[in-house]
């Protein structure tokens, strides 16, 4: 008998509320793999002990969530193609005795998005510009969006982002200072939330722009997973506006790091009905 299992996990501050544990762990237990995952609560000054204590103990890999996205790479040996792109890391694959950073939240994102909307030659208002933000925008521009309005209370990251944009990518892009009550652009079809705002358990939390402004025939998508019916989306639902909840991506973007880590395709649908089981189904 082997009581030894591979170890996995999520390191971020807060933990408490990421429910990625749960949708991984049922998938492993739905394909009969002896791994687990470990949610840890991990503060900025602690991240780099947390990496090498991961590192020693041979885990297969983990998640980077708030606020490490960024700051994590310094603990890494190299990068994948699309983190380096987007300068911001969410799985970590151990690999061959190196820690590689990985991005898989932009292509989760993509994945969920496309069976509710085509994405070519669209203008993207795109609030945030963190480690998901960035992942997001440049997955939406290397997908064929037209144009990518980033909207960010600090210039130098919002600026710094759609610069990079501009720069690695065939779409055009913005930076507009968020203000209070910020109006979303003129001719916007896609409005992403890719900010913390409204993530458990500051679920009261709103996102400070003119509710006037959401049209019908606008997707609005929302990153934030807990909980999955967020203001965004409730008052962008009552607004006539096709909505995105964040449970797609999460759940994308954890079947494409338990590939990277173990090679196995897991069923997406065990992971999100796991979910669903947490939350109540978001329909």
């Amino acid at each position: 008998m082997n009581f030894l299992h591979t170890l996995t996990g999520s390191l971020s501050q807060p933990a408490a509320g990421n429910p990625t544990v749960a949708m991984v762990e049922a998938a492993y237990r739905h394909h009969g793999m002896a791994w687990r995952y470990v949610n840890a609560e991990v503060p900025p000054e602690r991240l780099a002990d947390a990496v090498r204590g991961a590192r020693a103990m041979g885990w297969a890999g983990f998640n980077c969530s708030l606020p490490h996205k960024v700051t994590v790479i310094e603990h890494l040996d190299r990068l994948g193609s699309s983190a380096q792109i987007i300068g911001a890391v969410n799985t970590v694959v151990h690999r061959d005795g190196l820690l590689v950073g990985e991005n898989t939240d932009g292509q989760g994102f993509i994945e969920a998005l496309r069976p509710v909307c085509s994405i070519e030659g669209q203008r993207v208002a795109l609030f945030g510009a963190g480690g998901a933000a960035r992942a997001v925008a440049v997955e939406l521009a290397l997908a064929g969006a037209a144009h990518i309005t980033v909207v960010n209370r600090g210039r130098p990251r919002g600026q710094a982002l759609a610069d990079l944009i501009t720069a690695k990518t065939q779409a055009s892009a913005e930076y507009l200072h968020w203000l209070p009550a910020m109006p979303i652009p003129a001719c916007t079809g896609i409005v992403v939330n890719a900010t913390s705002i409204g993530l458990h358990p500051h679920i009261d939390d709103q996102l400070d722009i003119d509710w006037a402004t959401l049209r019908p025939g606008m997707v609005v998508a929302d990153a934030i997973p807990n909980p999955p019916r967020t203001h965004l989306i409730r008052t962008a639902e009552a607004a006539g506006c096709t909505v995105l909840d964040g449970l797609g991506m999460l759940v994308n973007q954890g079947a494409i790091a338990i590939r990277l880590w173990s090679g196995v395709d897991v069923d997406r649908a065990v992971m999100r009905r796991a979910l669903e089981d947490l939350f109540g189904s978001p329909a």
